[in-house]
């Protein structure tokens, strides 16, 4: 990795400590490219199954999670409230999630997973375990994991309000 500066390295001359890093050096930016290059394995298979990754998101937690209101999921599938609003009628008209209200509180929406979108999941699986083994082949699984609990230390930072308060 040749000129590449250290998150730590001094301004040199003529920078000061205000000055953006080039882009290649930019956290917000490794962590998009990352993503990018991990989604690159996944993105053929699941558009081979005609599902987004968004759509893929919302299945998945709720095969994993069970019944969850809309909220919930949201949060879980790191989806906007609107766009899973929205997201939600097209799982529904496709089969793949079935919504009902709260009898103990008509204003939450639960949503589950219905038979075809657990069809889906098992579609997709043994697709997915083969691209985290190609990954895990060319990164080490090793590596991968130590990057998991990085990024989940990371997350943790989130902050609970802007930083110019």
């Amino acid at each position: 990795m040749k000129n590449r500066r250290s998150e730590t390295a001094k301004p040199r001359t003529g920078e000061t400590a205000s000055t953006p890093r080039p882009a290649r050096r930019s956290l917000a930016i490794e962590l998009l490219r990352a993503r990018e290059a991990v989604m690159s394995h996944f993105r053929p298979i699941l558009a081979a199954h005609d599902v987004s990754e968004q759509q893929w998101r919302v299945i998945r937690v709720l095969s994993e999670e069970g019944t969850l209101d809309a909220t919930e999921v949201a949060e879980k599938a790191f989806i906007l409230p609107p766009s899973l609003t929205r997201m939600i009628r097209s799982l529904e008209e496709r089969g793949f999630i079935t919504r009902q209200k709260d009898e103990a509180d008509g204003r939450r929406v639960l949503l589950r997973l219905a038979p075809s979108g657990q069809a889906v999941i098992d579609a997709v699986m043994p697709h997915s375990l083969r691209a985290y083994a190609e990954i895990d082949a060319r990164f080490g699984a090793e590596r991968r994991e130590r990057l998991l609990e990085l990024l989940g230390e990371l997350a943790a930072l989130k902050a609970d309000r802007p930083a110019s308060e």
